[in-house]
């Protein structure tokens, strides 16, 4: 199976996962604080893991929510306003507390290394109080794949992001390349996403002391996941 390195091109500072930090300044929340604010309590804390630029912390923060922001990216947390940032590999965090909400966006989950997604959920497990919620974006089977190259959308903001490339190289694992472009401007984000069945879902979080509590948007892009008592 031939994983590719993440990497990206582009102007500006490019993170070592590849995401173009200047692309993500201009990107706004897609209705992420909708959906947060209507599983965690108003005024609760979150944990916002691979927050990047601030581009959901930032609106939680502006409704009342006590955010912890976590990125291995000092180019990244050098533009979190309002939120404690902590520099640090997602799963090797342990911050010694357990919040309201953990948040873990941006399709994470997909990692191709098993051992990451262990680690990845674990350390949401680890922090996420009794009676909290772990948030998790993913991208259901049913649509892992599926979207044609040059396929995408474009923002009110007038920002393009479309499916550049796109190969199966094992079944279920796709080697993806995106392009992001705003106002002559173009970066590439590329990297490899494993499928997970709804079947594998459920297993990895047991792996880490967790279970699936519900889908929270209707084409299931959005679980609920709580401890396993």
């Amino acid at each position: 199976m031939a994983i590719i390195p993440n990497s990206g091109t582009g102007t500006g500072s490019i993170t070592p996962d590849g995401s173009p930090v200047s692309f993500y300044l201009l990107m706004g929340a897609n209705g992420e604080p909708e959906i947060i604010s209507g599983v965690v309590p108003s005024g609760g804390s979150v944990l916002d893991l691979g927050a990047g630029v601030g581009r959901i912390a930032h609106p939680l923060i502006e409704l009342g929510y006590e955010v912890v922001a976590v990125d291995e990216s000092a180019e990244m947390l050098e533009h979190v306003r309002g939120a404690r940032t902590v520099r640090s590999r997602i799963q090797d965090l342990d911050l010694g507390r357990r919040f309201d909400g953990v948040l873990l966006a941006s399709h994470l989950v997909h990692t191709a290394d098993d051992q990451d997604r262990r680690g990845l959920l674990e350390t949401c497990a680890r922090h996420v109080a009794p009676g909290g919620s772990v948030l998790i974006q993913w991208t259901p089977p049913e649509r892992h794949g599926k979207a044609a190259v040059g396929q995408g959308r474009t923002t009110d903001g007038g920002l393009r992001l479309e499916l550049a490339a796109q190969e199966e190289v094992a079944p279920g694992v796709v080697n993806a390349t995106m392009r992001y472009s705003h106002e002559g401007r173009v970066w590439t984000q590329s990297f490899t996403s494993r499928m997970l069945t709804d079947e594998r879902l459920a297993e990895a979080l047991a792996e880490a002391g967790l279970r699936l509590d519900r889908f929270l948007t209707e084409d299931r892009a959005w679980l609920k996941a709580v401890p396993d008592a």
